[in-house]
């Protein structure tokens, strides 16, 4: 296995393929923008995958941004294969993104994961994230 951070110089239509049909097991009804897009667009977001050879097992992806209140990432779309989970993918993908964002001088890491996703939140508490009491609205465009 593999975990390394995803240069553009990396993305070709057999990686791209992959990741859709990884994103079907989070879930089937998402629409996913092209990872030429997401890595061309402003150098705002970090994609770390998981190879098991020429494989993609694993991912986890982080947008940055900056407001008045200091640099951060969000976390989003983590996603192991069902075949490979239970080998630990996941909180290595975690470890690597968080010691970029280390790198990076971020000051506050976000995420957000559905109440019923209980090895994800167990995942996310041990690496030392907490449950932020706040309100969480979207409205889609």
């Amino acid at each position: 296995m593999n975990i390394r951070l995803l240069s553009k110089e990396e993305v070709n239509t057999d990686l791209q393929n992959q990741l859709c049909e990884l994103y079907r097991e989070l879930n089937d009804e998402l629409k996913q923008l092209n990872l030429n897009t997401i890595l061309n667009d402003y150098d705002t977001t970090d994609i770390v995958v998981c190879m098991d050879g020429e494989k993609l097992v694993g991912i986890a992806m982080m947008a940055k941004y900056k407001v008045i209140s200091g640099h951060k990432g969000m976390i989003e779309d983590v996603v192991v294969a069902s075949s490979h989970r239970g080998q630990g993918i996941g909180r290595k993908l975690m470890v690597k993104l968080l010691d970029h964002a280390k790198n990076e001088q971020l000051n506050d890491i976000l995420l957000f994961s559905g109440h019923h996703r209980t090895a994800a939140i167990s995942l996310y508490k041990s690496l030392g994230f907490t449950l932020k009491e706040s309100g969480l609205y979207i409205k889609k465009i």
